[in-house]
């Protein structure tokens, strides 16, 4: 009898054991199971989930495929409890490992924002309420609201942020990035500065930043920029009206509708340089650090005028009468097209 009893009790426990391996091995399948998505995919994990909240938010997303198994696995790696919280980017082609290991030891994801050379701050007000994942603070502040949380020492933010891509993670605020962007604009403002022509009639950082901004809204050609900020500087030590058109088109503010008129360059503003002499009291645009450094160091040359030349450039006139033949040959290559 005693026997039979062993024997029986045997039997038991080799049941017993290859039925716990058997429930072993569906768990690494588990574990090793396909995810069935098959393009890269957002994840975002709260703060405070645990692995099993975790794995009902990926299974109802579609990251990994539902399993009765999947309870059992931080029993056989425990890692997988460890996932942290934010924003992931999840491959294609991994395994249900695979996609915790990410959520575990991965970085968050880095969304990314870009601004021009030559945008206004109206532009990124209008970016940044359109950015994915970014937590909106300044939605409901003013211009002049903003620049102090940023710590600007100007009210009006334009010129004061420097173009740039910026990359962020989800819940970063929008105040966030414009104070980096006012930051690198400091950085690159006080290099320009302290490294500039100390002939160039500029009395202030400020200043520079608001001749840089035109520079900005007149050229897109690098090669061009240290050129034209030669003829404003010539302009400006001759006390001739700078006469460039993007402070014209800046002061007239909601009334530009894309056009010009011969009315428009003689009416009065703060900013028509056709009208006041100097610079306009502010800038008018975000100038890149290209700009910047042409500013500072502007090329040194005898030209007093400049207008598009028809491919994309610009020709640079020493006087009067060469300009208008300039201005003359522009007009008639734009009949001609």
């Amino acid at each position: 009898m005693l026997k039979k009893a062993l024997f029986a009790i045997l039997l038991l426990a080799v049941a017993a054991a290859g039925g716990a391996y058997w429930a072993y091995q569906q768990v690494i399948n588990y574990k090793n199971a396909p995810s069935p998505q098959n393009v890269a995919q957002l994840v975002t994990i709260p703060s405070g989930a645990n692995y099993h909240s975790v794995t009902r938010l990926l299974v109802r997303d579609g990251v990994i495929p539902s399993s009765d198994w999947a309870r059992w696995l931080p029993h056989i790696d425990p890692s997988v409890t460890q996932v942290k919280a934010g924003t992931f980017l999840i491959e294609p082609g991994l395994t249900v490992a695979g996609v915790f290991s990410q959520l575990v030891n991965g970085k968050q994801h880095q969304f990314s924002i870009t601004f021009v050379e030559g945008s206004r701050f109206s532009e990124w007000r209008v970016a940044l309420n359109k950015a994915p994942k970014l937590v909106h603070k300044t939605t409901e502040l003013s211009e002049a609201e903003i620049a102090k949380a940023i710590g600007a020492d100007h009210e009006k933010l334009e010129g004061l942020l420097l173009p740039e891509t910026y990359h962020y993670v989800a819940g970063d605020t929008d105040l966030s990035i414009l104070k980096r962007a006012h930051r690198q604009l400091e950085d690159v403002l006080d290099d320009a500065w302290g490294a500039r022509n100390k002939s160039v009639p500029i009395e202030t950082p400020y200043e520079l930043l608001t001749l840089a901004s035109i520079i900005e809204k007149e050229t897109a050609i690098d090669s061009e920029r240290e050129q034209v900020a030669s003829v404003f500087v010539n302009r400006l030590h001759k006390r001739m009206r700078l006469q460039t058109d993007p402070t014209v088109i800046y002061g007239m503010g909601d009334k530009y509708d894309g056009n010009i008129r011969k009315k428009d360059l003689r009416t009065p503003t703060p900013y028509n340089t056709y009208v006041i002499f100097g610079l306009p009291p502010t800038p008018i645009a975000m100038p890149g650090k290209a700009s910047i450094e042409a500013a500072a160091n502007p090329d040194k040359t005898p030209y007093y005028y400049f207008v598009a030349n028809g491919d994309g450039g610009h020709k640079f006139s020493k006087t009067l009468t060469e300009h208008n033949r300039a201005v003359r040959a522009y007009l008639k290559k734009l009949r001609n097209q």
